[in-house]
């Protein structure tokens, strides 16, 4: 009852006022958050001073602020992205190189869109299915409230967008592969088992990172672009493409992971203040016996897709 309450009666009337408005509410949360209530503080620091080792205390504290302003911005865009038309979205996410998705699509190709927490990726989510002409879908952990869940996915999906459930989305795949898709995802989640994970260098750190955008790719030979999202200015972004590959039957064992996690990677150096630091990045444990490891996956991935 207190959730309908929240969402029918606080959260999207407004979600109704201009964005400059929101802008406001959040430019005082951001107040409260580097003086009265720092979120998430310690997990912050401790991830920005691990990805930069060699920055001064005062270059750390100051991506520090910066990721508060923009995690602030974030909020007031997500709730405005809750009820943003259509002509108001696709003035404020534009796409830099829309021809790298028309070609693969012209080709008949499905592609597997790629990146990670970066920037605002909810804009994208609504945004997909009239940006790209492939038929969009993303995958996603359902919330803990089966409520909001249903909510907030009802209005990432009203533009076009399939949301599907990641523990079934091989189903999904294949009922819609009679026509070009692109499948949406974000390949910095921290996985959930570390046996399980494609470990590598990542911020100065060895990384677990999630396998199953590559092997979604190599199960059914997709296209994996990477995209990167831009700041312009407040409340506009824009996005680049960059093709990893155009048949990932064609690639060997951890070619793509390694790609698309460079990628970002590179775009976090070059403005670490727009990744999600409050996020428990490195929480999975570096096996014992990494080589061991690794030399046993490649083993049954190459038994798996190797033709």
């Amino acid at each position: 009852m207190m959730a309908k309450f929240a969402y029918y009666c606080l959260v999207i009337p407004i979600s109704y006022l201009p964005l400059r408005i929101l802008y406001l509410f959040t430019d005082f949360f951001y107040l409260l958050l580097i003086t009265i209530i720092p979120y998430r503080k310690k997990v912050i620091e401790e991830n920005i001073e691990r990805s930069f080792p060699n920055v001064s205390k005062n270059e750390r504290a100051k991506i520090k602020r910066q990721f508060y302003r923009h995690f602030c911005d974030l909020l007031a865009e997500g709730i405005k992205n809750l009820t943003i038309s259509k002509g108001s979205l696709s003035k404020r996410f534009l796409v830099k190189n829309p021809e790298v998705m028309y070609q693969l699509y012209n080709q008949k190709k499905s592609v597997v869109l790629v990146s990670g927490h970066y920037n605002n990726w909810e804009w994208l989510i609504t945004a997909q299915n009239f940006l790209f002409p492939h038929k969009a879908m993303g995958i996603g952990m359902p919330m803990t409230s089966k409520f909001w869940d249903k909510k907030i996915n009802e209005r990432r999906m009203r533009f076009g967008m399939n949301v599907i459930h990641s523990k079934n989305f091989k189903e999904e795949i294949e009922k819609n592969l009679h026509h070009p898709i692109a499948v949406l995802t974000l390949g910095d989640q921290s996985p959930g088992d570390s046996s399980k994970s494609y470990w590598m260098d990542f911020l100065h750190q060895k990384t677990a990172i999630a396998f199953g955008t590559e092997l979604m790719a190599h199960q059914f030979d997709f296209a994996v672009v990477y995209f990167a999202t831009r700041k312009i200015k407040r409340g506009y972004y824009e996005m680049e493409l960059f093709l990893i590959t155009e048949n990932a039957s064609s690639t060997e064992w951890g070619e793509i992971t390694e790609a698309h996690t460079h990628l970002l990677e590179k775009e976090i150096i070059k403005n670490p203040a727009y990744w999600i630091w409050s996020h428990k990045r490195w929480k999975r444990e570096l096996p014992s016996d990494i080589e061991k490891l690794r030399n046993e996956q490649k083993s049954k991935f190459e038994q798996r897709f190797t033709k």
